[in-house]
């Protein structure tokens, strides 16, 4: 699992990925018009015009368990058509993130008040994550759709639900290669804090939105309270991470404690056991 190192310079922009910079961007009013912007310009949508606008709603899904991490999203909205969003940063891996995506997605669509029976009301839930990790190791393109299709004759007769992974680990175009606005998306999570004037000025030709979004996070423009909370926010990530690696070399230590007590049990030599499992002649 890799570690997060901190920056050894204050660079000018601050990281997009921290929990707190990309709800201050992606899920406030006054920056809600970089959202529409960010979603119309990452998601496909064959059978319906683009998003005009987005009212948002709470992202506790779940108040029984509102204090864990699980129960709540970084953002979601509706469109002017009830349409719901769920838009979600995440930095570190977990274990069932596809399946706690389709949770999350569930939740949404029971949400919606239904009278009378009129499940034909139920609007589309479409969920979208940004992931520092590779999700699906054996694709090779940084952008995955997911809808529910006929197994024979793949007509898309089961809308209420869609989900898009954006996987940061393999978008590798460097900025003189950006040719779609969702490419320079993927650029602004990826490598927001090492850009350049001069670069962001290649960058935002003709996205005057991702411009914006560079805007929001020039920490010369934010106030120590708001430095405050990216700070602990970022810290509370790395924390998690130790956590995260801990409990990893912990699960490591014990799967080769047991695969020594194994092999011991079955009357292999103990220098043996002590070179497959890498544990020393005492521990062994």
């Amino acid at each position: 699992m890799a570690k997060k190192n901190a920056p050894s310079v204050i660079t000018k922009f601050l990281d997009p990925k921290n929990d707190y910079a990309f709800r201050k961007i992606f899920g406030s009013e006054k920056n809600k018009d970089i959202l529409i912007h960010f979603l119309n310009d990452v998601l496909t949508f064959k059978e319906r015009a683009p998003i005009k606008e987005v009212t948002f709603l709470k992202t506790i899904q779940d108040p029984e368990t509102a204090s864990k991490k699980a129960s709540a999203v970084d953002v979601m909205c509706t469109d002017e058509k009830n349409n719901r969003y769920i838009v979600e940063m995440q930095v570190t891996p977990e274990k069932g993130f596809e399946k706690r995506a389709q949770y999350y997605a569930s939740k949404a669509y029971v949400s919606q008040a239904v009278k009378r029976g009129k499940y034909h009301d139920l609007k589309e839930i479409i969920f979208i994550a940004i992931t520092n990790f590779n999700m699906f190791p054996k694709k090779k393109h940084w952008k995955s759709e997911h809808i529910t299709l006929d197994k024979d004759s793949l007509e898309h007769d089961l809308k209420g639900f869609s989900f898009t992974f954006l996987e940061l680990p393999k978008f590798r175009k460097k900025i003189d290669e950006l040719s779609t606005l969702e490419e320079k998306w993927m650029y602004y999570f990826k490598h927001a804090e090492e850009t350049s004037d001069k670069d962001l000025k290649k960058l935002v030709e003709h996205a005057p939105f991702i411009e914006r979004a560079y805007e929001e996070l020039d920490r010369f423009h934010w106030n120590e309270e708001e430095i405050r909370t990216y700070e602990k926010a970022e810290k509370d990530a790395w924390d998690y991470i130790a956590v995260m690696d801990f409990q990893y070399d912990k699960g490591r230590e014990e799967a080769k404690q047991d695969m020594a007590k194994s092999m011991l049990a079955k009357g292999i030599d103990v220098e043996l056991v002590s070179s497959v499992t890498g544990l020393s002649l005492d521990e062994s």
